[in-house]
């Protein structure tokens, strides 16, 4: 766990910092993604367990929400409720 919370400080993403992950289930983070094609998809498996934090950012209504697993990490950012998701970062982990 450790290694992953260096991956995520190291992203240098501006008032990202995470102390701790947690476990949790894809299908309370499964949030539906639009793409520029227009197409909109979920990235996770909803039965599958994964680390998860959720990280309020400052002078905002909006916050990051992380995932990972042992192969991929997402960075997004999403309003109230998890409207309006965004992608700030899909990348595969370099474990």
């Amino acid at each position: 766990m450790e290694q992953l919370i260096k991956e995520i400080n190291s992203l240098g993403i501006k008032d990202l910092t995470v102390s701790e992950m947690h476990k949790g289930k894809g299908s309370f983070v499964n949030l539906l993604y639009s793409f520029p094609s227009g197409q909109k998809l979920k990235m996770w498996d909803d039965e599958k367990i994964y680390y998860i934090n959720q990280i309020e950012k400052q002078n905002s209504e909006r916050c990051y929400g992380i995932v990972a697993d042992k192969e991929y990490l997402l960075v997004c950012e999403y309003g109230c409720e998890g409207c309006n998701p965004e992608i700030i970062i899909y990348k595969k982990r370099n474990i």
